[in-house]
């Protein structure tokens, strides 16, 4: 045989060998463990619109794969170059590089569990918010004001104060905005709601919905009490059956612009549109974000004649069906404190 017909076979064998061996390479590397770490599990962040090279390198230098070209290689071959969602994703130790592709493309992100207390002003709901990086605290109480997001939710009021349900919520960074988080909180309130109206059956307040939940954030701020809500509510709905001012000292508080401090006689007398010493009926809309117990006082308030209520302590209050016993207690109560 001839120099030229060895080396014809030697040659068809080296280019029939180089893909293979390339992808042997390759996938070695794709189910080879990534760098051991003592970590139980590690967090990492893929911002928005970060491209593969970048992504790459966020991920070797959180060890959650090795410092290498196959990767990339990797991801392109899989069809997943153009798929990687952004997030906060938690990785294992020694995740396969298949593995931790898997999870970019189906954006298993990790989801926080974020806490809003009843009874939380929608500017410290955005602060809250904020505090932890979930939003802008300025472009979330835009849109909360905003008429398109109001009108687009169904609410026809200034503000989504009161809608903004309290409750405890799973957020995943880079997968929400502000727009988002609004919407699952407003979607929350309706349910709550909602559930409520349907458990209660026909026999409701003469009230709006905008005015239940007016009412449900003053009794809200009234007390924290959940067995006095219902009697909170009862006085408040006697009242104002009766055409009685609510002279309710949170919605004072809640029209000043500098709301710190004991209220004083004053605050009183401050027309705003939220004094109800000043005012007849609720104030234009809700004071606080009130929680289920308050919504549920409203809806399904105590049967009683009480018309005043006063403090005794920091939990509880006395209630009074007149004026001279309403006086009575205040006097008793306040000089004991």
């Amino acid at each position: 045989m001839t120099f030229l017909g060895l080396r014809l076979p030697v040659l068809l064998f080296i280019f029939l060998a180089i893909p293979f061996l390339w992808l042997l390479w390759l996938g070695v590397y794709a189910i080879s463990p990534g760098p051991p770490s003592a970590a139980k599990q590690i967090e990492v962040l893929i911002p928005k619109r970060t491209g593969l090279s970048a992504i790459k390198k966020i991920l070797a230098e959180n060890r959650v794969i090795k410092d290498d070209p196959r990767f990339s290689m990797l991801v392109k071959l899989t069809g997943a170059g153009t798929k990687l969602r952004a997030g906060e994703y938690a990785f294992e130790p020694g995740q396969k590089p298949l593995q931790v592709i898997d999870l970019l493309k189906k954006g298993k992100v990790l989801f926080r569990p974020v806490t809003i207390p009843e009874g939380t002003e929608m500017e410290m709901v955005a602060a809250i918010l904020a505090a932890d990086g979930w939003v802008d605290l300025q472009r979330f109480l835009d849109l909360a004001r905003a008429p398109e997001i109001l009108e687009s939710l169904g609410i026809n009021a200034g503000s989504l104060e009161g809608y903004l349900f309290p409750d405890t919520f799973s957020l995943s960074r880079e997968q929400q905005d502000e727009t988002e988080i609004i919407q699952m909180m407003v979607a929350r309130h309706f349910q709550v709601f909602n559930a409520i109206v349907q458990n209660t059956g026909n026999d409701l307040p003469t009230l709006s919905h905008h005015e239940i939940i007016t009412l449900a954030s003053i009794v809200e701020a009234e007390t924290g009490n959940s067995e006095e809500r219902p009697l909170v509510a009862s006085v408040f709905l006697n009242r104002l059956a009766r055409g009685m001012r609510l002279q309710a000292d949170p919605t004072v508080r809640y029209g000043l612009k500098d709301n710190a401090g004991p209220l004083t006689q004053k605050d009183l007398k401050n027309p705003t549109p939220y004094n109800t010493y000043i005012i007849s009926g609720l104030p234009p809309g809700p004071i606080t974000n009130p929680g289920k117990a308050s919504i549920e006082a409203v809806i399904s308030p105590a049967q009683t004649d009480y018309l005043y209520f006063v403090a005794k302590d920091e939990s509880s209050h006395h209630f009074s069906r007149n004026l001279e016993e309403h006086n009575r207690a205040v006097s008793k109560y306040r000089k004991s404190k």
